[in-house]
């Protein structure tokens, strides 16, 4: 008798091994010899091979009580070939290592019970949760969206209550892991209990527990960022996508994938709800709330019934002062707030001190000799570096002309601001609140604590700070450079900027009927800031929506995007070429290209791109796929593959 098995390697298709012994199913777990070692795989589906004087190996083990089930394998299938990458990879994913089937004998997680508090919905929370608790157990997608600050977090904990007492599991995933320990406190004051959570920094021991309390059903609310979503879940019940507007949500190194659209997908195999939570959608999820295709729900007033922040103006044409990126009259403002015992914040979405170093007597620029980007210096490190590959140097240069370099640092970061607000406020305690100063858990649950205990006045803050954090005291908050002048490659610029300062301007007032959004501006005629500051995001995506169906771009038109790279540039363009002329053989497609990337060099390879536009929603995947895998390449190109593209760097 024959079997097939899938390895979690980068193979596309599954070994046959005989099997003289075991009872075996789709699904379940075995080892196999292969090469010389041996290795843990899958039974999977599909017909075997008729395989002539080929010796066939045997299976050597067969791990009983646990196993695939047929959805979680057919989702695994399909997110394989959506996301074009190799069917083991993706298997790799879901089982992880081979120490979460065979590993030593751990202890089962256990949920520390702790006294729970007690919340109460107020009407609107009510309506929202009645409209959550009218799905259907079955395949349903809901959008509940709200003002940050209005708990939404609360109206979906109360459903999760409403699974884990069918003896169902939950799914909650997150957009960044540094999310993950203020979610904790939420979800320990109303559970009662610690959540497990699932992410890159967890241990081996942790990641073993939570994998076999998952498989076993022993586990019934999981909170984690992307890589949850390929977990075994024994009898899931229902996926919450947390932020679902969030980028952080794509994966754009390494296996390239969309965690919350395959959220959804995974929803549609299992047969589960699935509710997307935000306070302003993607333009996806609204032009599949305006069709319909999503029910949706709003909570219009924030918790305890406190106004959003109001918004001031301030233009910088007039307000400026030389060598200062702080206006006076953003200055007067501030004071009134910190002569209250208010917190501050600035916002300034750049890391570091300066984001250029410009020589003044020849005009070099600092560059990244890995990368055609500028470097950033740092003041904490004494040195300039790239925020690609972290290539450092130091700054000293020598000069063109005569002697070195005499730099200047154009632009604000979090250090300059920092700085600049230590000589406006001297008495004031002032942190950075930046992935370069919280590298440490130790180091961030210092300044959250610090935060809440009023122990900072000021704090300086990148766009980490705009995302799931309650701040009790912190009601003004000042945008340093609110120009929405995006980036050419970047065609969600203004979708973001909406998101952005929204969930930036909740993070202000939520506990005070008195607070201010502050936005220093070049441009204060700018329409879409002006409407946001009348609270009128809806109609800016609308009119996004019109923008991006005009010019036949997502969400109207799918694109696929091809990375061409080779540490020669001619040979990365000549090979783009080539491909272009296979896959112009394909019906249905366009092929864009190929062009230099914006970012024509990362990490000393030179970068081509292909855009693919497809003519129909019909799946081409595969036989794009059929294409690339026959392609006879130079070893020295590497081909990269993303399936709807975000960044287009």
């Amino acid at each position: 008798m024959k079997a097939l098995v899938l390895l979690p390697k980068i193979f596309n298709y599954p070994f046959t091994y005989s099997n003289d012994h075991y009872s075996l199913k789709e699904g379940d777990f075995v080892e196999v010899p292969f090469g010389k070692r041996k290795e843990i795989g899958v039974i999977w589906p599909g017909k075997i091979p008729n395989l002539k004087n080929i010796k066939i190996k045997k299976i050597d083990k067969k791990f009983n009580n646990i196993t695939l089930h047929n959805e979680l394998i057919n989702f695994i299938k399909w997110f394989a070939l959506y996301n074009m990458m190799p069917l083991g990879l993706v298997l790799k994913m879901s089982i992880g290592g081979s120490l979460n089937i065979k590993g030593r004998k751990d202890k089962e997680f256990i949920h520390i019970k702790k006294k729970s508090k007690i919340f109460k919905l107020n009407n609107e929370q009510k309506n929202a949760l009645n409209f959550l608790n009218s799905t259907k157990e079955k395949f349903d997608v809901s959008v509940l969206q709200g003002s940050t600050g209005s708990g939404k977090t609360l109206v979906y904990f109360e459903r999760i209550k409403k699974i884990i007492d069918k003896n169902q599991q939950v799914l909650v995933l997150l957009p960044e892991i540094f999310l993950t320990n203020e979610f904790k406190s939420r979800f320990e004051d109303f559970f009662g209990f610690e959540p497990s959570i699932w992410h890159s920094k967890i241990t081996p021991k942790q990641k073993r527990m939570i994998w076999k309390g998952l498989i076993k059903n022993k586990i019934k609310i999981l909170v984690g960022a992307r890589s949850a979503l390929l977990l075994p879940f024994k009898k899931l019940g229902l996926i919450i996508v947390d932020e679902e507007h969030d980028n952080s949500y794509k994966q754009d190194e390494g296996v390239i994938y969309n965690a919350r659209d395959m959220a959804i997908s995974r929803a549609q195999f299992e047969n589960i709800p699935i509710h997307l939570v935000t306070s302003v959608p993607s333009i996806e999820t609204f032009k599949n709330i305006q069709t319909k295709k999503y029910r949706h729900i709003k909570i219009l007033k924030r918790y305890e019934n406190y106004p959003l922040p109001k918004a001031q103006i301030i233009n910088l044409n007039i307000n400026k002062v030389k060598n200062k990126f702080i206006a006076n009259e953003t200055i007067t403002l501030v004071e009134e707030f910190l002569e209250k015992g208010d917190q501050i914040l600035f916002f300034i979405n750049r890391r570091g001190f300066a984001p250029y170093l410009i020589c003044k007597k020849c005009g070099n620029k600092q560059t990244c000799s890995n990368c055609s980007l500028y470097l950033t210096f740092h003041k904490l490190k004494n040195k300039a570096i790239c925020h690609h590959c972290g290539f450092e140097k130091k700054i000293k240069e020598k000069c063109k002309i005569e002697g070195n370099c005499e730099m200047i640092m154009y632009g604000p970061g979090v250090e300059k601001i920092f700085d600049e607000t230590k000589r406006i406020f001297p008495d004031k305690k002032i942190n950075i609140f930046s992935s370069d100063y919280l590298k440490t858990k130790k180091l961030s649950n210092e300044l959250f604590k610090n935060i809440k205990d009023n122990k900072v006045d000021i704090l300086i803050g990148t766009q980490m700070i705009s995302k799931g954090f309650n701040f009790p005291k912190l009601n003004c908050i000042v945008v340093i450079d609110a120009d929405f002048s995006g980036r050419g490659y970047d065609l969600r610029t203004t979708e973001k900027n909406i998101q952005l300062y929204h969930q930036l301007s909740g993070r202000a007032g939520r506990f005070s009927s008195e607070s201010l959004i502050i936005y220093q501006t070049l441009t204060p005629h700018n329409n879409t800031l002006n409407e946001l500051i009348k609270n009128k995001s809806e109609q800016l995506l609308i009119n996004e929506l019109l923008l991006r169906k005009k010019n036949m771009l997502p969400p109207y038109q799918r694109l696929i995007s091809i990375i061409i790279s080779s540490k020669d540039r001619s040979l990365s363009l000549q090979g783009a070429r080539e491909i272009k002329l296979r896959l112009n053989q394909i019906d249905n497609i366009e092929v864009l290209g190929p062009v230099d990337s914006p970012l024509l060099k990362i990490k000393k390879n030179f970068r081509s791109r292909l855009l693919i536009r497809l003519k129909n929603q019909n799946l081409m995947q595969k036989k794009i796929s059929k294409v690339l895998n026959g392609l006879k390449i130079s070893s020295k190109i590497k081909l990269t593959v993303d399936v709807d593209p975000i960044n287009f760097a």
